[in-house]
């Protein structure tokens, strides 16, 4: 009994036609796949490449800090200019031996060679523009023989405004007349003034100014030297 099994419902066999047609349908799904896929690629090899290179710098380094410059070694901030000194030929002989000075700075022949700015010394720096001390010592004018004198001096520039206003005034100054006839810049002192305004170009005219150098013993040295700039009012 029940030996031979019953279909519920019979399977129907798919015609050559139907066969056709779903190999056909799938055909067109796996061509349609490839172009697809083959649009794709082409789009991602025409598009453009960003091939720039960026290099990173490196930090640089902290320099070293400078190293503090030896004890016996004294750093100006003018410091003289880089040249040599003129020697003055004395008009009298001396016919006494000068005193000795044991404060006075030796002689040095390298301040004598002609070679660099003349008024400098063989120390100095190329373009200073400091005092030059040869000669350490300073003489007051009742201690030479033959004081400074000065050879060319300018008038002193007029403030505007003081001048138009009709106002006078002076400047006393205080400076040192080097070796060479020359007032050394940082040696000026303002003793008193009438204006502020008085006071540069008072410095200015002896700036300019050229002296014959004080001798003493025959030998150029240095001398200080006060001196009042006057300013005459227009009308005065």
């Amino acid at each position: 009994m029940f030996e031979n099994l019953i279909e519920s419902s019979q399977k129907r066999r798919k015609s050559v036609w139907q066969s056709l047609f779903s190999a056909l349908l799938h055909g067109l799904v796996i061509f349609g796949a490839i172009k697809a896929t083959q649009g794709v690629a082409e789009e991602i090899r025409d598009r453009p490449i960003d091939t720039t290179l960026v290099f990173l710098k490196p930090p640089e380094a902290t320099p070293p800090p400078p190293e503090p410059p030896p004890e016996d070694i004294v750093v100006s901030a003018n410091p003289p200019p880089k040249g040599f000194q003129t020697i003055v030929p004395p008009d009298v002989i001396p016919k006494d031996i000068p005193p000795v000075d044991l404060n006075t700075k030796p002689f040095n022949a390298a301040d004598f060679t002609g070679k660099g700015v003349e008024g400098g010394i063989a120390t100095g720096v190329v373009g200073g523009t400091g005092p030059v001390e040869v000669n350490a010592e300073v003489f007051m004018s009742s201690q030479l023989d033959d004081p400074a004198v000065p050879i060319s001096q300018p008038a002193p520039r007029y403030p505007p405004v003081l001048q138009s206003a009709g106002i006078g005034g002076s400047v006393d100054l205080q400076y040192i007349i080097d070796t060479t006839g020359h007032a050394e810049p940082g040696s000026f002192k303002v003793l008193d003034k009438t204006h502020d305004a008085f006071v540069a170009p008072a410095k200015e005219a002896i700036a300019k100014s050229v002296f014959r150098p004080a001798k003493f013993k025959g030998a150029a040295v240095r001398q200080l030297v006060n001196q009042r700039i006057t300013f005459k009012a227009p009308g005065t």
